[in-house]
C-alpha cells in the first residue's frame, strides 16, 4: 500500500507541475530570493563573529602585553541565576612601566619593549620655519621599530632628541631624507628635526604612516612618563609561542594592574592592541544586526508561507475534484507535498548560490580598516546550505497545511467543494491568534512608551513585528475593512470596469488580503527602518542647532590644539566667551527588567567657566557653573529619571579608559538627544583620553561677524595647523550626523531586504493574476470587453496598492509613535521625499505583479 500511495502521489505530484508552471514560477522566485537573502545574512553574521582587527603594527612581535579593555558587569536577574555582561573601553587603558621589567625579565623573552605612541603631524619644513604638505602619522620610539618590523633602508637610528627616522611613505610625502629637515607638530607645537634615517617596513600591512624619536624623547612628549601603552615582546630564538605565554603568565602571576588585569596577546590576538576600540564595535554591531537577521528570517518565512498556502488554496477546486473521484487524503498530501518540495528544492539550490554574491556584498559595506570581514573557503558554502536546508525542511509541512481544509473532506463533500466558491473566511485558529498578536504588539508600543532607551527601542521592534505577523494572518477581516473604505471610490469612479472590480473584490476577501500582505510587510517595514533613524537625527540636530551659541569654532590638526590657545581665544579682541569641548566616552552599569547591562556612551567634557555664552543644554535643575573639578556630573533628564537620581545624588560610572568614579550630580538638562547623556568637566576627562584630538574651542564674538572672527584668527597666527569657522550644530552634537556604519545598515535593511519585500510583491500578485485566467475568460465570453477587463485590473491594483500602502503606514505608525514620544518626547519623522519613493515603488511592483499577467488573461 505505501508503495502504491507513493506512485500515485509522485504521478498526481509530475502532471501538477506541468500544468500549474505559472504559479510554481512564482514561488519559485519569492523562495530562491528568500533563501538568497536568509544565506547572505548567515555569511555577513558568521564574518563578523570570525572577525578581529588585523596585525599590523606588531607584526614582528611574538606577544604583546597589555592592559585588559573589557570591563564585566554581574547582576542576578529576577528568578534566575547571576549573569555576566561584559563591553570593552572606548580609550586606551595603560600599563604601569614596571611591567616592562617584570617582562623583560622573564624565561624566554630576547627583547621587551615599551611601547608608546602619539598622533603628529610631519609636514617639510619651509624657509620662515613652518611645516608645508602635513601628513598625519603615528610618533613611535625607535627601539619599538622591531616590533612592526621596521629596518633602515638609509642614513641611522637617531640618537639626539632633534633627530627622527620616518617611514618611506613619509619621506616621499614630505620629500626628505636623510640629512633633511621636516616640521613635526606634536600636540599642536611644531618643532624642526633632522631625518637622520629613511625605514622601510617587511610587513605588508596598511598602518599609518610613521615617525620614530629617540625612546626619552618619545616618553617625555607621550606625557605619561610612569605608565606605558603597551609591551611588546620579542621571543629568544626556538621558543615557541606557547611556551612564551606561559612565561609571561608566570611573570605576570598577579597580572592586575589597578584595578584592570593584565593580558598577553599572541597570534592573531595581537590586533587587539593595535585597534583599541575594534572589537567594541564590532560588539555594538552584532545586536543590530542579528536583530536585523531575524527580521529578516520571519519576513522571509512570512513570504514564502504566503506564496505556498496561495498557490494550494488556488487549486483547491482541484484538489477537492480528485477527492471527489477517489484520492485518499494521504495521497493528495503527498502529493502536495511533492510539488511543492522540488519547487523549494530547485530553488533553494539557486538562492544558496545567489547568497554568496550578495553575502560578499554585504560584507563589504560592513567591513573597516579596524575591523576586516573575513570569508573562510566553508563559511559561504556554510551560510548557503544552511539557508536552502531550512527553507526546503519548512516547505513541505507549509504546502500539507495549506491543503488540509480540502484533503480532509469526504468525497461526497469534495464534490460540493469541488464547484462552490472559495471560503473567504479564515479559520477561528488564525483568527484568534492574529487578533491575540494585534493586542499584544499595541501593548508593546504602550510599553514603550512609558520606557526610555534601548528597551523602550526593543518594546517598539516587538511591536512593529506583532503587528506585520497580525495583518498576514487577519488579511480577509482587514481586506473586507479596506474594501468597504475603498470599494465606493472604485464603484463610482470606475464605472462597468469599477463595478467589475469592487464585486470581485467583495467575493474573494481571502484572495485580497494575501496580495495586501505582502505591501503592508514592505511598507511597515521601511517605514521603522528609514523613520527611526529619521526621527533620533532630526531630534539631535534640532537639539544641538538650539543648544549652540557659539559663532566660530577652533580645531586643530591631528596632534590637537596647542596649549595657550584657548587663552589666546579669550584674550583676542570681541571674544565674550570661549569653552574647550572635549570627546570621549563612558561605561554605564545598569539593570533592564532585571538583566545587567552595560552601556557604551559618548559624552563631551567641558570647561563650565563662560560656558552659558557658548552653549545652553537648557537646565531643568541645579547649575552648569557647578561642573568644575573631578567629581561631578551634569545628566541629560529622561537618563537621570530612568536612574532615580537628581541634583546632589552621585552616579557611579566607568571613564573611557575604564577608571572608576562616583560622580555628584550637579545639573539635570533637557537636550540631552543632540547632546549625550551625560556632561562632564573637560579636567574630568583629560587624564582618561587617548589623545586630544577631539578638544575644540566654542567661541562666541560680541557681533558674530567677519571682524571678529579676523581678530581670533590673528591671535592663533602663531599657532600652525589651528583653523577658525563658523560653528555648526555638528560641532557639539554627540554623535555624528551620518556614519558609514549607519549608511551600511541603512543600504542593507532597506535596500536589500526592501528590495526582497518587493519582490515578494511582484511574484505574490503575479501568483493570485495567475490562477484567476479562468475568471477572465468568463468575463470576456459575458460580453466584457478587453479594455474594460484591463481597467478592471487597474483599478484593482489601485486598490490593493492604497490599502496596502494606508495599512503598512498605520502598523508602523503605531511603533514609531512610541518610540519617538520615548526617545525624542516628538512625532516620529520621515522625508516626503523618501515616502514617496516607497510609494512609487510599491505601485510599479504591484502593478508589475498584476498586469503583466493579467493582461494575457484577459484575451
Amino acid at each position: 500500500m505505501p508503495s502504491r500511495v507513493r506512485r500515485a502521489s509522485a504521478f498526481l505530484a509530475r502532471r501538477s507541475l506541468r500544468a500549474h508552471r505559472g504559479a510554481w514560477a512564482a514561488v519559485f522566485a519569492a523562495t530562491a530570493a528568500a533563501v538568497a537573502l536568509i544565506g547572505a545574512f548567515a555569511l555577513v553574521l558568521g564574518s563578523l563573529l570570525l572577525a578581529a582587527p588585523p596585525v599590523e603594527r606588531y607584526a614582528g612581535a611574538d606577544a604583546v602585553v597589555v592592559a585588559d579593555q573589557r570591563v564585566t558587569y554581574t547582576a542576578k536577574p529576577w528568578g534566575s541565576e547571576p549573569r555576566t555582561v561584559e563591553t570593552y573601553l572606548p580609550e586606551w587603558v595603560r600599563l604601569d612601566r614596571s611591567v616592562v621589567a617584570r617582562v623583560a625579565n622573564a624565561e624566554g623573552v630576547a627583547k621587551a619593549v615599551a611601547d608608546d605612541s602619539v598622533p603628529v603631524a610631519v609636514g617639510s619644513r619651509t624657509g620662515d620655519g613652518g611645516a608645508r604638505n602635513a601628513v598625519p602619522a603615528v610618533g613611535r620610539s625607535w627601539v619599538s621599530a622591531a616590533l612592526t618590523p621596521y629596518r633602515l633602508s638609509g642614513g641611522r637610528a637617531p640618537g639626539a632628541p632633534d633627530e627622527v627616522v620616518v617611514d618611506r611613505a613619509l619621506a616621499a610625502a614630505t620629500g626628505s631624507g636623510p640629512g633633511g629637515r621636516v616640521t613635526v607638530n606634536v600636540d599642536g607645537t611644531p618643532r624642526p628635526y633632522t631625518v637622520s634615517g629613511v625605514a622601510e617596513s617587511s610587513h605588508r600591512g596598511g598602518g599609518a604612516p610613521a615617525v620614530f624619536f629617540t625612546e626619552r624623547r618619545l616618553t617625555a612628549l607621550a606625557g605619561h612618563p610612569g605608565t606605558v601603552d603597551a609591551v611588546g615582546v620579542v621571543a629568544e630564538r626556538g621558543v615557541p609561542v606557547e611556551a612564551l605565554s606561559a612565561s609571561l603568565d608566570a611573570a605576570l602571576a598577579d597580572r592586575v594592574h589597578g584595578d584592570r588585569a593584565v593580558r598577553v596577546l599572541t597570534g592573531p590576538e595581537r590586533g587587539q592592541a593595535e585597534y583599541v576600540d575594534a572589537l567594541g564595535a564590532r560588539g555594538e554591531l552584532l545586536p543590530l544586526l542579528a536583530s536585523v537577521a531575524a527580521t529578516v528570517l520571519m519576513v522571509a518565512l512570512l513570504v514564502i508561507a504566503t506564496a505556498i498556502s496561495q498557490a494550494v488554496h488556488q487549486r483547491s477546486g482541484e484538489l477537492a475534484l480528485l477527492r471527489a473521484v477517489g484520492a485518499t487524503p494521504r495521497q493528495l498530501r503527498s502529493a502536495v507535498g511533492r510539488e511543492v518540495s522540488r519547487v523549494a528544492g530547485a530553488a533553494s539550490v539557486l538562492g544558496g548560490v545567489g547568497a554568496v554574491p550578495l553575502g560578499l556584498f554585504m560584507r563589504s559595506l560592513l567591513t573597516t580598516d579596524a575591523l576586516p570581514l573575513p570569508v573562510p573557503v566553508w563559511l559561504p558554502c556554510a551560510a548557503g546550505a544552511a539557508a536552502a536546508g531550512l527553507v526546503t525542511l519548512l516547505a513541505r509541512p507549509v504546502s500539507m497545511l495549506a491543503a488540509r481544509s480540502i484533503t480532509g473532506l469526504r468525497p461526497a463533500a469534495a464534490l460540493g467543494a469541488a464547484g462552490a466558491p472559495e471560503s473567504s473566511e479564515p479559520g477561528r485558529v488564525r483568527t484568534v491568534a492574529g487578533a491575540v498578536l494585534a493586542v499584544a504588539g499595541v501593548g508593546s508600543a504602550g510599553a514603550a512608551t512609558a520606557q526610555g532607551g534601548q528597551a523602550a527601542a526593543v518594546a517598539a521592534s516587538g511591536a512593529a513585528t506583532s503587528l506585520i505577523i497580525a495583518v498576514a494572518l487577519l488579511g480577509p477581516w482587514i481586506a473586507r475593512v479596506a474594501l468597504r473604505v475603498l470599494g465606493g471610490p472604485v464603484r463610482v469612479l470606475g464605472g462597468v470596469s469599477g463595478f467589475l472590480a469592487a464585486r470581485s473584490a467583495c467575493a474573494h476577501h481571502r484572495r485580497l488580503g494575501a496580495a495586501i500582505t505582502p505591501i503592508v510587510l514592505v511598507v511597515a517595514f521601511v517605514c521603522v527602518q528609514l523613520s527611526a533613524g529619521s526621527t533620533l537625527e532630526r531630534a539631535a540636530d534640532r537639539q544641538a542647532a538650539a543648544a549652540l551659541r557659539a559663532d566660530l569654532v577652533v580645531t586643530g590638526p591631528a596632534a590637537g590644539l596647542p596649549e595657550g590657545a584657548a587663552r589666546a581665544v579669550r584674550e583676542a579682541p570681541g571674544v565674550t566667551a570661549a569653552t574647550g569641548v572635549l570627546r570621549s566616552g563612558v561605561v554605564l552599569a545598569r539593570r533592564e527588567l532585571g538583566d545587567p547591562v552595560l552601556e557604551r556612551l559618548p559624552v563631551l567634557g567641558v570647561t563650565a567657566s563662560q560656558l552659558d555664552g557658548t552653549l545652553d543644554p537648557r537646565v531643568t535643575s541645579g547649575d552648569l557653573a557647578d561642573l568644575t573639578g573631578r567629581d561631578t556630573v551634569a545628566v541629560g533628564r529622561d537618563r537621570a529619571a530612568d536612574l532615580g537620581v537628581g541634583t546632589g545624588d552621585t552616579v557611579a560610572l566607568r571613564l573611557g579608559d575604564g577608571t572608576k568614579a562616583r560622580l555628584r550630580v550637579v545639573a539635570l538638562y533637557q537636550r540631552s538627544v543632540g547632546l549625550g547623556e551625560f556632561m562632564l568637566p573637560r579636567e574630568a576627562l583629560t587624564g582618561h583620553v587617548g589623545s586630544p584630538r577631539g578638544l575644540r574651542i566654542l567661541v562666541r564674538t560680541a557681533d558674530g561677524g567677519a571682524e571678529s572672527a579676523a581678530a581670533v584668527r590673528r591671535a592663533l597666527a602663531p599657532y600652525a595647523g589651528v583653523r577658525v569657522r563658523a560653528a555648526t550644530a555638528d560641532d557639539v552634537r554627540i554623535a555624528p550626523a551620518s556614519s558609514d556604519q549607519g549608511d551600511a545598515l541603512i543600504v542593507i535593511g532597506v535596500g536589500v531586504i526592501g528590495g526582497f519585500a518587493l519582490l515578494a510583491v511582484i511574484s505574490t500578485l503575479s501568483l493570485i493574476t495567475v490562477g484567476r485566467g479562468p475568471e477572465f475568460r468568463l468575463l470576456r465570453m459575458v460580453g466584457a470587453g478587453r479594455r474594460q477587463v484591463r481597467r478592471m485590473l487597474v483599478l484593482e491594483t489601485g486598490l490593493v496598492a492604497v490599502a496596502g500602502l494606508a495599512i503598512g503606514t498605520l502598523v508602523a505608525a503605531v511603533p514609531l509613535v512610541a518610540f519617538a514620544v520615548s526617545m525624542t518626547g516628538s512625532l516620529p519623522y520621515l522625508s516626503p521625499q523618501r515616502y514617496g519613493a516607497l510609494a512609487l515603488a510599491v505601485v510599479v511592483a504591484a502593478g508589475l505583479g498584476t498586469m503583466r499577467r493579467g493582461s494575457s488573461g484577459g484575451r
